[in-house]
């Protein structure tokens, strides 16, 4: 087995929930409990509704947030609490890409200082080669080297995600981590965007984390996910496994949401109840016991264990894991527990 490049044990953050209604005491659970492992050249996606804690879970990652608890290691070293020149170098091997690549580009550096800022920070090279290395980087994300003088405010969003691809790059990072890189493009660049990230992932053998609530992108470009809800892990597994044999009902209904543009295809129902709880009182036992089409009892009062299905694939589901012990149970013959009042 390939030795893990990124590890994430134990992982919680919550946040002071700054209201007088809830109390002074009061937390927004925004992670609790989350394990991952990426690979070095992996692909992997963080996937769930608005709210389930994909960006807080990216920012803990490349350091931008502290955790309340847990643990982060990169090459086997505790990437938590880094200080000084441990925490730069962390910072040079590890790289985002923003949501927006408007905000994250200063409005007033020009695209050539923009890409040329890490190089600089870090001392790399002498002037000749960062500029030699900037016009690289613009060849390589498919801008041309005439937009080095232009400023942000003259590219169209497309061009914009393009130049922070290439400011991500310009470190050699061995990984990336993308918070929802193209949910702020126009439809008709999404594709280009995803297939040039898809692309600098397999020719530069980087790891990266993609950071997503579209799951039709997910399936295309990536080799495993994480399915995140409420802050914690629902499910996770190879895409061929995840999309073609589900366990959790969260994931089973996230999948049969996917639109496909097949008139042959049958409908499943994607059967969901009420919205997502509030995370500062999250409910107890399974967090997705309130929403479940097929909660039992246990799942009310006791939290699901982690359960492997398969290699690398797992799921947090009661009635999953009673379908493995008793294969002739099936989801379908589950009877939902009504939630009691409160969750």
């Amino acid at each position: 087995m390939t030795a893990s490049l990124l590890q994430v044990r134990g992982l919680v953050k919550h946040f002071p929930a700054r209201t007088s209604i809830v109390g002074s005491n009061a937390v927004v659970h925004a992670l609790d409990g989350i394990d991952l492992d990426i690979a070095p050249g992996e692909l992997m996606a963080i996937v769930g509704e608005s709210g389930s804690g994909k960006t807080t879970l990216a920012r803990c990652i490349i350091g931008l947030t502290r955790p309340t608890s847990g643990e982060i290691r990169f090459h086997d070293q505790d990437v938590t609490h880094l200080r000084g020149a441990a925490r730069r170098e962390f910072r040079r091997r590890v790289q985002p890409i923003f949501q927006d690549p408007y905000a994250s580009l200063d409005p007033r550096w020009s695209i050539a200082r923009t890409i040329r800022e890490p190089l600089d920070a870090f001392g790399i090279g002498t002037s000749t080669e960062r500029d030699a290395t900037v016009a690289r980087l613009l060849d390589r994300v498919g801008l041309p080297g005439r937009l080095g003088t232009r400023m942000p405010h003259e590219l169209s969003g497309g061009q914009r995600q393009r130049v922070g691809i290439a400011a991500a790059l310009a470190l050699d990072p061995e990984l990336i981590v993308a918070d929802e890189p193209v949910s702020a493009l126009d439809v008709s660049v999404q594709a280009q965007i995803l297939n040039l990230l898809s692309e600098l992932q397999r020719d530069l053998r980087l790891a990266m984390i993609l950071i997503s609530h579209n799951l039709a992108v997910v399936e295309h470009v990536c080799d495993r996910a994480a399915v995140l809800y409420l802050g914690q892990l629902a499910e996770e597994g190879p895409i061929d496994r995840l999309f073609g044999h589900p366990e959790h009902p969260y994931t089973k209904t996230l999948m049969a949401a996917i639109p496909y543009p097949d008139p042959t295809r049958r409908l499943v129902s994607a059967e969901i109840l009420g919205e997502i709880p509030s995370p500062i009182h999250p409910p107890s036992g399974c967090r997705f016991h309130p929403r479940c089409p097929v909660a039992i009892d246990r799942c009310r009062t006791e939290q699901p264990e982690v359960t492997t299905f398969g290699p690398g694939h797992r799921a947090a589901c009661h009635v999953a894991s009673l379908r493995v012990q008793s294969p002739s149970m099936s989801l379908a013959g589950a009877t939902r527990s009504p939630a009691p009042p409160g969750n």
